[in-house]
C-alpha cells in the first residue's frame, strides 16, 4: 500500500475531527474547554467543503454564507457527505487567529495570525524584520499546538468508551440544527 492508499483509507479521521470540532465549537456557544488550558473560542465560519463519492464520481459541495446560514452544511452531513475542508476563527487568551483546516491532510491555508505589539512596531531595521518574523512563526507554532490540542482530545473520546454517546450528541445536533 502506498502513501496515495494511505492517505485516502485515513482520511476520515480527520473528517471526523472537523465534524466533532464544529459540533464542539456550538454546543457551548463557541467556547471549547481545552484540558489544562481552559475556554478557548472556536468559530466555524463562511465557508465550507463538503465531499461525496470517490474517484470520478466524486461530488463536491460548497457552503458559504453567515454562520446561521450554514444549514446547507448540515443537511449535507445528514445526506452522509463529509466534512472536508472549513474556515474557522479561533480565540486564546488575547490572540485571535483565522484560517482554513483541511481535513485529509491537517492542511493550514489562509492563515492569518494576530497583530500584537512587536508586529505593529514599523521598524526597518534587521533585528525588527527578525523580531517580527520569529514572532510571526511562534504565532503560527501557536496555532498549530492548540489545533494539535483539539485533535488530541477528538482522539481521545473517539477511541474512548464514551464514543457512542457523544455519536448520539452529535447526531442529535445535527438533526435539530438542520431543522431550524
Amino acid at each position: 500500500m502506498d502513501l496515495i492508499d494511505i492517505i485516502a483509507e485515513k482520511k476520515f479521521v480527520g473528517q471526523e475531527f472537523l465534524t466533532w470540532l464544529w459540533y464542539k465549537s456550538e454546543e457551548r456557544g463557541g467556547a471549547v474547554c481545552l484540558p489544562g488550558a481552559g475556554d478557548i473560542q472556536v468559530v466555524f465560519e463562511k465557508h465550507m467543503l463538503l465531499e461525496f463519492g470517490e474517484g470520478e464520481a466524486q461530488e463536491k459541495l460548497i457552503c458559504r454564507g453567515l454562520q446561521t446560514e450554514l444549514k446547507e452544511a448540515r443537511t449535507g452531513l445528514l445526506m452522509g457527505k463529509k466534512l472536508e475542508q472549513a474556515r474557522i476563527r479561533l480565540a486564546r487568551g488575547d490572540y485571535e487567529w483565522y484560517f482554513t483546516l483541511t481535513a485529509t491532510l491537517f492542511e493550514f491555508r489562509g492563515v492569518k495570525v494576530p497583530k500584537t505589539v512587536e508586529s505593529e512596531d514599523e521598524g526597518d531595521g534587521q533585528a525588527a524584520v527578525e523580531g517580527r518574523m520569529l514572532e510571526r512563526i511562534g504565532m503560527l507554532e501557536e496555532i498549530s499546538r492548540t489545533v494539535d490540542e483539539l485533535f488530541r482530545m477528538f482522539l481521545t473520546v473517539r477511541t474512548g468508551p464514551d464514543w457512542e454517546d457523544e455519536l448520539r450528541r452529535v447526531r442529535t445536533w445535527l438533526h435539530k440544527a438542520a431543522e431550524n
